[in-house]
């Protein structure tokens, strides 16, 4: 069994679609009208699906403290690289890449995602 796909709830569509497809390899591939819902292939088959805020009938608008997305690079190089050019582009980036737990990244929030960068430290 694999998971494949992940819906997240965003304020705004065009920028956070933009960071996903500019900072993470993804890909749009099915955007809907008025930025109501957009599809995006990302590396290794993954789906990530952006979903505005105005579809939730139900008014819940928020993740709990903790949630939070993470992404695995290959290497300490490849965290700071990604670290770089998320400054480089203007996002805002609370932490520097650090030693957490047994690996080697930083978080970041991103509309109403917290991201996680990361790599595990190589003995």
């Amino acid at each position: 069994m694999q998971l494949n796909h992940l819906n997240l709830s965003v304020k705004d569509m065009p920028a956070t679609r933009a960071l996903f497809e500019t900072y993470f390899d993804f890909i749009c591939v099915d955007p809907k009208l008025n930025d109501t819902l957009s599809v995006l292939n990302g590396p290794g088959g993954f789906i990530l699906v952006l979903m505005n805020q105005r579809m939730n009938e139900k008014g819940n608008h928020t993740y709990p403290d903790t949630f939070h997305i993470g992404f695995y690079l290959e290497d300490e190089a490849a965290v700071t690289a990604t670290w770089e050019r998320l400054q480089s582009g203007g996002i805002v980036l609370d932490q520097v890449p650090q030693i957490m737990r047994k690996t080697f990244g930083f978080y970041f929030t991103f509309d109403t995602i917290m991201i996680e960068v990361t790599t595990p430290i190589k003995d």
